[in-house]
């Protein structure tokens, strides 16, 4: 957005908030706090699939565990003896606890975690989450300014946006989409929705007390969509994020590349 704080407090003008955890301490992160009096709701994401883990393996298809419990333990490898940390279910803001999964042995899932630093990797128990799959996924292209949604191999739509700036720039790496917030003004600088993604800015340590999250939502300046102006979050039109938020389940895996 260029301003408030796409990374870090992506929807600081829509009251709202995200919350994580890091493994070390286990400190709670407050990320998105609010401003001007009126909250923000979690939103419904579409549905993953709720086929079977063998379809882990399957090509172009990702699973998502979700968490059936009110906290899931991370555990550094499946031989560690205890765990080395814990994440609340559901989290801050009444979303579902979900992670991207990577790997799987009998009894485990290896995930993605939406904490500090990026491409932070552990271990759940099987018995602590249900998995589900999607074949959903996106590639962000920030030098052409394009987000391409793809369902397995088949290209469903190339969406252009704006990227961080040369200083704050959309950190490249995988990530998942980690909670869907619904704005009580969709004509706001933030649209309608806004995905918090699980990865954080990498040229902020923080942005006015909390963690530089990066968002991925609407904009109420579509003029700027297609420059490099924002504080790492990406943006696109308002039409273009609801269309996402009705497609894409929290967990849909999300490349970032130059």
């Amino acid at each position: 957005m260029g301003r408030p704080v796409e990374a870090g407090r992506i929807l600081n003008a829509l009251s709202l908030r995200i919350a994580g955890v890091l493994l070390a301490g286990i400190a709670s992160l407050a990320v998105l706090a609010g401003c001007g009096g009126s909250s923000g709701t979690p939103a419904a994401a579409a549905p993953s699939s709720a086929a079977a883990a063998s379809a882990f393996s399957g090509p172009n298809i990702s699973t998502i565990v979700t968490a059936t419990g009110r906290a899931v333990d991370i555990y550094r490898s499946p031989t560690a003896t205890a765990s080395s940390g814990q994440l609340s279910n559901p989290n801050a803001d009444g979303a579902k606890r979900v992670f991207l999964a990577v790997a799987k042995l009998p009894g485990w899932w290896q995930v993605m975690l939406p904490v500090q630093p990026n491409g932070s990797i552990g271990w759940v128990k099987a018995d602590q989450v249900v998995a589900s799959t999607t074949g959903y996924h996106l590639v962000l292209a920030r030098s052409a300014h394009q987000l391409k949604l793809y369902n397995q191999a088949q290209l469903v739509n190339t969406i252009p946006v704006a990227v961080g700036t040369a200083d704050t720039p959309t950190p490249g790496g995988r990530y998942f989409l980690m909670e869907l917030l619904k704005a009580p003004n969709p004509n706001g600088v933030y649209g309608p929705y806004a995905f918090g993604l699980s990865g954080f800015s990498t040229s902020l340590s923080t942005f006015d007390g909390g963690p530089p999250i990066i968002g991925l939502h609407g904009t109420n300046q579509p003029n700027l969509i297609g420059t490099d102006v924002s504080h790492g979050c990406i943006r696109m039109s308002n039409d273009n994020i609801t269309r996402l938020a009705q497609m894409l389940p929290l967990g849909t895996p999300i490349e970032i590349r130059a």
